[in-house]
């Protein structure tokens, strides 16, 4: 008797949680959601097996899932992943609220920094209103926008709405351009840190982790030159540490930003730094 998706999706939570074991066996087989419910007793092919296989083995030695699945659930994206950027995270989820509250849920133009899968950028195209909003999605790395641009193409009517630029940080904007709000989710660890989790440092690009001493370097950076590409009113809001709130607060109150505060994640940390554009700058 042939071995059908439902006994190879058993057989593989009997070596991983059953979740994790679904999200192997979708991809394996190559199909989602009810239809995978709805071939559970189709036959596996021996691609589908081998696949499987290649798939648990790579997690078994350590690949995050993320990477060995190829794609991770972004809000209501559902984003190709490769090691050439970050997996996308719950609390960045969290910017992403921040950044529709700041805008009152209205169409809005935003300016993502650093956009890596594009996660950010592509999730706020794709849930501020269709008319009316404008996303510029920029990272410096060009591997990176292979991957963003990657996940533009899936984003559907809003793709519309989305230019991306490739640049280091403000460099990569056109000049006197300026938004309603900037974002990023910048390196923010500091380097030789023991607080980085061994797994992130050997599989994930450390240059989008990693930034300076203390880990301030690029978020610096931001906070001093983001006024000039801010409309009047504008916001600016950056993912930082969970041990970084005070200093990043200080830096917005001293490059002149009104009503700065730190948001905290879906954990209560502090991870989130927002400040709205001075009327000097």
């Amino acid at each position: 008797m042939s071995t059908s998706i439902r006994d190879l999706w058993v057989d593989t939570a009997a070596q991983v949680p059953r979740h994790e074991a679904r999200w192997l066996c979708e991809v394996a087989v190559g199909l989602d959601g009810e239809e995978f419910h709805d071939a559970l007793d189709e036959p596996v092919t021996e691609r589908m097996a081998a696949h499987l296989d290649a798939m648990l083995a790579r997690y078994r030695a350590g690949e995050p899932l993320a990477y060995v699945l190829g794609r991770w659930g972004f809000r209501r994206l559902d984003l190709a992943i490769d090691r050439r950027v970050l997996i996308p995270r719950p609390d960045t989820e969290r910017v992403v609220e921040v950044v529709i509250e700041l805008a009152g849920g209205r169409a809005a133009t935003i300016a993502d920094l650093g956009t890596g899968s594009g996660a950010i950028g592509l999730a706020l195209a794709d849930e501020l209103p269709l008319d009316g909003t404008r996303v510029v999605i920029t990272d410096v790395d060009p591997d990176a926008l292979d991957v963003a641009r990657a996940n533009l193409v899936g984003l559907g009517r809003a793709a519309r709405n989305v230019t991306v630029a490739a640049g280091s940080w403000f460099d990569a904007l056109e000049p006197g351009d300026r938004f309603d709000v900037v974002v990023s989710n910048p390196p923010y660890v500091a380097t030789g840190s023991p607080l980085l989790d061994p797994a992130v440092a050997e599989w994930e690009p450390t240059s989008a982790l990693l930034a300076g001493p203390d880990g301030l370097d690029d978020i610096r950076h931001l906070v001093e030159h983001a006024a000039v590409h801010l409309a009047d009113d504008g916001w600016l809001v950056i993912e930082i540490g969970a041990d970084q709130g005070g200093a990043v607060l200080d830096l917005l109150r001293g490059a002149g930003y009104r009503d700065a505060d730190i948001r905290q994640d879906l954990g209560g940390r502090d991870r989130i730094a927002v400040g709205r554009r001075g009327s000097g700058a």
